[in-house]
This record gives C-alpha cells, structure tokens and sequence, in this order.
C-alpha cells in the first residue's frame, strides 16, 4: 500500500510539471523600466513606458502595447494601464484604456473606450471580454457594431469570430441607409447582412414594416422570411400569417396559415391560408380557403371561393372569385361558380360558368336554376342566369339588384304547408334599404302563383297569373304586398282545383337546403 502511494504522488508531481511546462508564459518584450511595490501589488513587476517606447508584452502570438503595465509572473497574469493596443495574428486588433489578462485561462477583460476591429467590422464598447480559447468576444453594457453600410447597436451582445458572426440580445437597433431593425435577440452574419431573429422584430423599409417573433431577413437582397404572428405593412395594405415570405426587390409577398390582407383605405379584409401579394401589379390572389369581407355600412359582407383575386389600386380594385363562390351578410347570402366585384363601380356581380350550346339544347329549366347564382332574403329565394348587386359608393352601403335573364324568386308560404309564393321573369330589378331588400319588380313575361288568405289566415285559393311586370313590397320576413303594372291574365283558384304540378312554375326548383345561415357555412 505505502509503494503504491508514493508511486501515485510521483506520477502526481510529473502530471503537474507536466501541465506547467505546456502553459505558456507571458513575455516582456520590452519596457523603459522595472520597479516592484509589495505593499500595493504584491508579487508583481510594475513595467512603466516612455514617451518613445511603450510596455510591450507578448502571449502565445498576442501582442499587447500599454503606457504601463502591473506584470504577475508567478500567476501567469498582468494589467495594461493607458492607450492599450492589442494584436492577435494579421486579422485582430483591440485598443481600450486598461486590459486585464489571464494568460492560464486565455481570457481578458477590457474597459473604457473599447475597440475591437478585424477585417470586416468594428465593435465599440465600455468593457469587452474575450475568451481567447473559443474566440469569442462578449459585452454586457451596451456595444456598436459598424459592418460596412449597416451600424449595430446592443445592450449585449457575442462575437464569434471563427464563423463571424454576432448574436445580439435586448434593445437592438440595426441602421442601414435601406432599413431599420428593432429586435430583442437576433443573429448578425458579418459582411452578409444576414440576419436571424428569435424574439419580437420590427423591420422598417422605404414603403415596408414587417413585424414578427422569428424569422430571417438578407439586407443585401433585401428579402426574408417571418414567423410567428408576422404582420408586413406595404403601403396601403397590411398583410398577417403564421408564415410570411417577402422580397422587396421585386415588390413581392406570400403568406401561408391563417393569413389576412387588410386594405385600410378601402376596409376590405381577405383571409384564408396561402395568399400571394404582387405590389406593382397592386394585386393579391388567395388559394387555400379564402373569404373576403367588405365593410359597409350597416354590417359586412363575407365572401369565399376555391379562389380570390384582388386586382388593382384603391380607386381601380377588382376583387375576383373563382368556383364555389358563397357570400353571408346579415340579412342576405347567396351563391355563385363566379363574382366579380368592381370597387371603382360599386358593382358586384354573380355569374355562372358560362354553358355550351349543346348543354343549353338538353338541359331542363330546373336544371339551369340549380346552378344559377342565387340570392336569399330572408324567406326569399331569388335566382337567375347573372346578378348583379349595385353599392351607393358615397354612402357605402347596398343600392340595387338586377336579374339580367331568367329571373325567379321563390317564398315559402309561413301559414301553409309546403306551399310556395313563386313570381317569375325575364328580369328581376330590386331596391335595398338599410341592407336589405325593400321592394322588387318581375319585368317582362311575368308569372305568379301566390297563396291567398283571410285576415285568420284561412286559405281563400291559389292565383295564377300572368302579367307584363309585377311590383312586390318586401317585409322583414317575406312578400308584404303585390301589383301588377298591368292588367293580369288570370284567376283565383280553390286549392282543390289544382292538381299538384299545376302548384308550380316551370323551372321551380327549391335550394333552401343550400342556404348560408352563418359565417361558418361558408367553410363548408
């Protein structure tokens, strides 16, 4: 047992020899003189300068030029006192007030007036410290970074030389003559001007913002990507999602997973989950389950489709939607395979895909109202070949309807079962008030079959007629009054009389099962 102690304490003692002989030790180079104060700074050599002739110290290829310097030999460490200039290799340079340095550990703190430069930038500093091992340099108290065009400024910050680069943290503010960045923690690739953001980012161009909690952006090529409630405003619209890409070279946006495009000047909102944003075409297009509300004033109007286009400036913009169309309001909803909104017009129309010739030859008249836009007001169901909404612009809010061809308008009865009021015609014309339909005129061929009651809603018979144009009132539920502008061709018949075929106009066709009664309907 005593062998064995006595061989571990020699190997204990090379060990160490051992690791002393590998630690390299610092140099004086030069000094105008040598002086020693035990009571001040024991065990230290006090190396004074000259006017002519700085204290110079050399450690393992760094150079340190100082007025003074207090020299620990034994502890492997010493401090640079006055006008202190470091030099590692050909690429670093640092220059402070005072230096402490650890030769055993390779690291320095600095202080006052620092100054770290190498190839590529310059960091400005109060105090730097610098682990020599792993080359980074760290500042606590505030730092400035100067990389070509593009100042930096931090509350702290690291520098990683082997891969230049700089990772900030709190109260960042990057200038550029192109852009601002205001950030709480990002990534600085030197000479790149790439940037990596991990907290909440404000990015400032000449007719940009872009805000998010994570993304990337390249202030060379002036394009990036946003994550994490990212919002870019460009010009007149402002543009949210989950995921947002954006080059502002060629004007440029794409956003994906609930996104929405805000148009403040004309207070139209687009949502949906992939859009693409063309700014000098001033043109959006939304492909993934996109809705488009327009404000008006009495309530908004909610539109989907497999797919929106916004085209166009504030005065010119044309709002398309392509296949599946649906739209909600309060009072109102409606479907379409098409709409074509013009914003400069007030004009709002509802189309279907255009039929062959061939399909026009065999296709029943019912057939052709079950995919024709159509419109329902309350208790009303109004379809025809196009409709067409018209907005007073100044006042913001729904004017008109027309029906350009094959107009239908269809009411179930509230008192009796499964019977239908039915007016039909060429052309529908409608009038709004206070967003909803306020009276309607069947023009040109018209055809009725209402049902007729008693002031205690007895059915008194079923008229059928015909008539050049009919005049109806609307109230909150329904048909309030008829009249004919001209002189009908018809009867009042007793319910009995008809057979049940005879109960119905030719192309009746009830889509009430279709009927958008909320905005979730629209997903659907």
């Amino acid at each position: 047992m005593f062998k064995l102690n006595i061989i571990s304490f020699l190997l204990l003692i090379f060990s160490s020899q051992n690791i002393f002989a590998q630690e390299k030790k610092i140099e004086i180079i030069s000094a105008s003189s040598l002086d020693k104060d035990e009571s001040l700074y024991p065990d230290a050599n006090i190396l004074r300068g000259s006017n002519s002739n700085q204290v110079h110290l050399r450690h393992d290829n760094m150079d340190i030029y100082s007025n003074n310097a207090i020299f620990f030999q034994k502890k492997n460490k010493f401090i640079a006192i006055g006008d202190v200039f470091l030099k590692q290799g050909d690429s670093l340079k640092l220059n402070c007030d005072s230096l402490n340095y650890d030769g055993k550990i390779k690291k320095f703190f600095s202080y006052g007036k620092v100054s770290l430069i190498n190839n590529k930038t310059k960091l400005n500093s109060n105090e730097l410290f610098y682990d020599r091992e792993n080359n980074i340099a760290s500042f606590f108290n505030g730092g400035k970074i100067i990389d070509s065009l593009t100042t930096i400024q931090s509350k702290k910050g690291d520098y990683l030389l082997d891969v230049d680069k700089y990772k900030f943290r709190n109260d960042i503010v990057v200038t550029n003559p192109d852009y601002v960045i205001e950030s709480e923690s990002l990534d600085y690739v030197i000479g790149q001007e790439k940037t990596y953001f991990l907290e909440s980012t404000k990015i400032t161009g000449d007719s940009y913002e872009i805000t998010c909690n994570k993304g990337f952006y390249n202030g060379k090529l002036k394009k990036g990507h946003f994550l994490d409630d990212a919002t870019i405003n460009m010009n007149e619209r402002i543009i949210n999602g989950d995921s947002i890409f954006f080059d502002n070279e060629i004007k440029y946006a794409s956003a994906a997973k609930n996104i929405s495009i805000f148009d403040k000047t004309e207070k139209i909102q687009i949502l949906g989950e992939f859009v693409e944003v063309f700014e000098k075409k001033d043109s959006a297009i939304v492909t993934i389950n996109p809705i488009a509300v327009n404000t008006t004033e009495i309530d908004s109007l909610f539109i989907a489709a497999d797919t929106l286009y916004s085209v166009g400036d504030k005065k010119n913009r044309i709002i398309k939607g392509l296949n599946n169309v649906k739209l909600f309001k309060k009072n109102m909803s409606g479907k379409s395979d098409f709409i074509h909104i013009d914003e400069k017009k007030g004009i709002t129309r509802l189309m279907r895909k255009v039929l062959k010739k061939k399909e026009l030859q065999i296709m029943s008249q019912e057939q052709i109202n079950m995919i024709n836009p159509i419109l329902w007001d309350g208790n009303s169901q109004i379809s025809g070949d196009e409709i067409v909404l018209k907005e007073d612009i100044k006042e913001n809010k729904l004017d008109s309807l027309i029906v350009t061809n094959n107009g239908f308008i269809i009411e179930k009865d509230t008192i009796g079962r499964n019977n239908y009021n039915q007016i039909k015609g060429i052309t529908i014309f409608g009038k709004f008030l206070n967003g909803k339909i306020k009276n309607l005129l069947v023009d040109q061929n018209a055809e009725i079959i209402y049902y007729m009651y008693n002031d205690v809603n007895e059915l008194i018979g079923i008229d059928k007629a015909v008539s050049s144009s009919i005049m109806m009132i609307m109230a909150e539920n329904g048909i309030d009054k008829i009249r004919f502008i001209t002189d009908p061709e018809g009867m009042l018949y007793p319910e009995s009389f008809l057979e049940e075929n005879e109960k119905f106009l030719e192309g009746f066709i009830n889509r009430e099962n279709e009927k958008i009664n909320n905005k979730l309907d629209l997903f659907y």
